[in-house]
């Protein structure tokens, strides 16, 4: 089962800060969101990755292809350029790395990897991050024979909270999850047969338009999940991100 990560749009949210870099190269706690996604993913035991690329892919491209050196302590001899790698503790994994385009829509990126999928597959987007257990969502899939499984999530609040009694505060609580309604979340699987309803065409949308049209047709189900998710999306959430990281509160770090 291959684990499919758009990683190709603009992350204009995230103003200047992707000036340099794409959203998913955006670092939590020194690593890219990409890796913290990955690392997810692979905990579970689902190591092959598919990635789509668009904006500043050859940053991605470039990560990936010198994670030794990003991950490692290491010795070179600059006479004979012979490079030992120390205390690397690389993980197994296998990265296929496919440009889809600049301006590619969703649809389009996913269609457009086609040629690299398996029958079963899972997707999600490079910017968020959940404790969700991903082995009870695909089996969860395999139990109700449709074509779709989306991740309904409880967004966390814009604002924290504050806990009163009688008008004294007793307690301040950051970034809440909210209770009302349910958002794609990401952390989707996928039958193959899916991406008939998708065109390689760069305005090829996915959650508009085919994602409607399968609902319609009774193929999505969806996997409530109450714990732990968040994205990236905005330069605030990078910095909450962070501070949990750095404050051992990172829900999301299952591995």
């Amino acid at each position: 089962m291959k684990v499919v990560i758009l990683a190709g749009g603009f992350g204009s949210r995230l103003g200047h800060v992707t000036e340099l870099i794409p959203k998913p190269m955006v670092e939590v706690g020194g690593k890219p969101m990409l890796w913290h996604i990955m690392k997810i993913y692979a905990h579970y035991g689902y190591n092959e990755f598919v990635i789509a690329l668009g904006y500043k892919g050859a940053v991605i491209k470039d990560y990936f292809s010198k994670i030794h050196l990003y991950n490692s302590d290491f010795t070179i001899n600059t006479k004979t350029g012979e490079v030992v790698y120390h205390n690397s503790g690389d993980d197994e994994w296998k990265i296929t790395l496919v440009d889809t385009g600049l301006e590619t829509l969703k649809g389009g990126r996913i269609k457009r990897l086609e040629p690299y999928l398996d029958d079963v597959n899972m997707l999600t987007y490079g910017d968020g991050v959940t404790s969700l257990d991903i082995s009870k969502l695909v089996q969860y899939h395999s139990e109700h024979n449709k074509m779709v499984t989306i991740t309904g999530v409880h967004p966390p609040s814009m604002f924290g909270n504050l806990n009163e009694k009688d008008g004294q505060v007793l307690s301040f609580e950051e970034k809440p999850q909210t209770s009302d309604g349910l958002i794609n979340g990401g952390f989707m699987v996928f039958n193959k047969e899916m991406l008939q309803r998708l065109t390689t065409d760069k305005d090829c949308d996915f959650e508009f338009g085919p994602l409607e049209k399968l609902a319609s047709d009774g193929e999505v189900m969806v996997y409530k999940f109450s714990g732990f998710w968040e994205c990236a999306d905005t330069v605030r959430d990078v910095n909450h991100l962070n501070k949990l990281w750095s404050t051992d509160s990172a829900d999301w770090k299952v591995w």
